[in-house]
């Protein structure tokens, strides 16, 4: 079962205490007891993958942590990156923890005006992976209080109409437990097309 997460909202209940998030709202929808199988970040929107019973979840984790799922997600950043990368950039687990192995792969696909849209493919599971990766390349994404730039994220803010962090999961291949691949594919959310239009628009 796969999910389109809107902005904002946690996969599942966690440091924050609070009630309300996407696993608790699947289960009440679904009237059963789903598994996720991953997470992407509260402010990120997009594609997220649950299991039904507990052997496809366990065939699932299995894949992901093997490195079979393909993973990939379209951002917006201040900068230009190249039009190809693969960063490979270590980066601590978790805050306060030593450095391990990190990459991801990135491809330019658009630029307008300081700014351009970027699609990247984790290619390992690091906390906020895609956001340091970026920041790394000096390009970090719009909408990013943590990693980003506070002057960018306002003009996003007041002139283009977008209020959070411009990450969105589009399109998910992964081994299906009963053979063959699961591709699933979710198009941009409307204030990331919205944002993207005016600032085509605005850099034409």
């Amino acid at each position: 079962m796969a999910v389109n997460k809107p902005s904002g909202l946690s996969t599942h209940r966690g440091w924050d205490d609070s009630d309300d998030a996407l696993l608790q709202r699947v289960r009440d929808e679904v009237e059963m007891y789903v598994y996720p199988i991953h997470r992407i970040d509260r402010g990120a929107s997009g594609i997220v993958l649950f299991a039904t019973d507990k052997e496809a979840a366990r065939s699932f984790t299995d894949a992901w942590m093997g490195g079979e799922a393909d993973k990939r997600y379209l951002a917006i950043t201040r900068g230009h990156p190249p039009e190809h990368e693969v960063i490979d950039h270590p980066i601590p687990r978790a805050p306060g923890e030593d450095r391990v192995a990190a990459m991801t792969e990135i491809w330019r696909h658009e630029t307008f005006g300081r700014y351009a849209l970027v699609e990247a493919r984790p290619h390992t599971g690091r906390l906020h992976q895609i956001r340091r990766h970026l920041k790394h390349l000096a390009c970090p994404l719009i909408g990013d209080v943590r990693y980003g730039k506070g002057e960018h994220n306002r003009i996003f803010r007041t002139e283009h109409g977008l209020h959070r962090l411009a990450l969105h999961a589009t399109k998910l291949t992964v081994p299906h437990p009963d053979g063959g691949l699961l591709v699933v594919e979710c198009g941009l959310a409307d204030d990331l097309l919205s944002a993207l239009a005016s600032c085509r628009a605005a850099y034409a």
